[in-house]
């Protein structure tokens, strides 16, 4: 169960990170409000994987899920450019989650 929450801490925090554009600062109230909500969500989920998961597995997967997915939107949805590093380099972060997930 711990993985699971590790997975939906991993998506809210694709979920914020997009938002995060969305604010303007923080000065527009609905996406600025669902941005913290989206980061409670992230947080407590994360930390309910922190009770059974060694801390240094839980950050880096976290960090890695939403780093791959945020990179993801931007090249699927906001134009950022896919290119074959980037690509790449998102894959080597895929790889190192998968190889925290079967070292654990």
């Amino acid at each position: 169960m711990a993985w699971v929450w590790l997975g939906v801490a991993g998506s809210f925090e694709i979920v914020w990170a997009v938002l995060l554009k969305y604010t303007h600062g923080f000065t527009r109230l609905g996406p600025s409000a669902a941005t913290l909500g989206a980061m409670a969500v992230s947080f407590y989920c994360m930390s309910r994987a922190l009770q059974v998961l060694p801390m240094g597995t839980v950050y880096a997967v976290w960090v890695g899920i939403g780093a791959v997915g945020t990179a993801l939107w931007g090249m699927g949805v906001e134009g950022d450019p896919a290119t074959a590093t980037r690509i790449l380099c998102l894959a080597l972060i895929l790889a190192g989650v998968a190889g925290l997930k079967l070292a654990t």
